[in-house]
């Protein structure tokens, strides 16, 4: 979602994906006033911009006078294979995964500086969280975008580590030293986690998911309520579903667990 009172986008192009950017999960309709305001356009170009977007079905009107995001959008993402064929192969994995613990089961890949949760896969018995399809959260709050972040390059590591680390609970991590020594357990460990540091009585254990190259394309992870979630217990059971989907991934058989050759380490 764009931030009300950013400097407003220049380019058409811009102000386009300003618009898209307005809606959210929070927010999956919008009025036009709502939508102005959420993108930083003044209100006629928002005006103009969505109803050529509803003529190219990208957005729809919704009731009462809103928009929302049309069925157009849907179809052009679906041809994005970078999350898309990692997911074909998580999906079997990750619903045994489910079945073995009966808690939410998460995969997500690196988008920009945050993680984009690609599939989902939950159930009644799971704690509710805020993790859903296409939808980002920080990466130093979350098991999967610190395992994300624990295999991207150090340069990469290094410009997250330089911007804001927002704090979401007395627990979240929000010192860059702090953050860099849990980065490090994670690559020596081969998992990683949060503890309450992104929703107060959640508990997330994340593992890496590796191309055939060796490269982290996604990160797969259990979301439980810390209550009764055992990170001991659970990193195994994450571990050997990323190794999976890692074999599959990568289409070649391996004798155990790849690990990331990370040179800035």
């Amino acid at each position: 979602m764009s931030e009300p009172g950013a400097r407003r986008p220049s380019s058409v192009a811009r102000k386009i994906s300003a618009i898209l950017d307005a809606f959210d999960s929070a927010a999956p309709q919008l009025s036009l006033t709502e939508l102005a305001r959420r993108s930083g356009l003044p209100v006629s170009t928002a005006y103009r911009l969505a109803n050529e977007l509803v003529d190219l079905g990208m957005l729809e009107a919704g009731d009462r006078g809103g928009y929302r995001i049309g069925l157009r959008l849907w179809e052009t993402a679906s041809l994005a294979r970078r999350g898309l064929s990692v997911r074909e192969h998580a999906v079997p994995f990750m619903l045994d995964l489910y079945e073995a613990t009966h808690e939410n089961v998460h995969l997500a890949v690196l988008e920009g500086y945050e993680a984009l949760y690609v599939e989902q896969t939950t159930g009644r018995r799971s704690v509710a969280v805020k993790a859903k399809e296409a939808r980002r959260l920080p990466l130093h709050a979350t098991g999967v975008g610190k395992v994300l972040l624990a295999y991207s390059s150090e340069s990469f590591r290094q410009e997250v580590l330089q911007r804001p680390l927002p704090g979401f609970t007395p627990h979240t991590m929000t010192s860059p030293a702090q953050l860099l020594r849990a980065l490090a357990d994670i690559r020596r460990n081969g998992y990683g986690y949060s503890a309450e540091e992104l929703t107060l009585g959640v508990v997330s254990v994340a593992a890496p998911v590796f191309d055939a190259d060796n490269v982290v394309v996604a990160a797969l992870s259990l979301v439980g309520r810390s209550a009764r979630a055992e990170v001991a217990r659970l990193a195994p059971a994450v571990r050997t579903a990323a190794f999976g989907i890692s074999r599959q991934v990568s289409n070649r058989q391996v004798a155990g667990p790849v690990r990331s050759g990370d040179p800035g380490d």
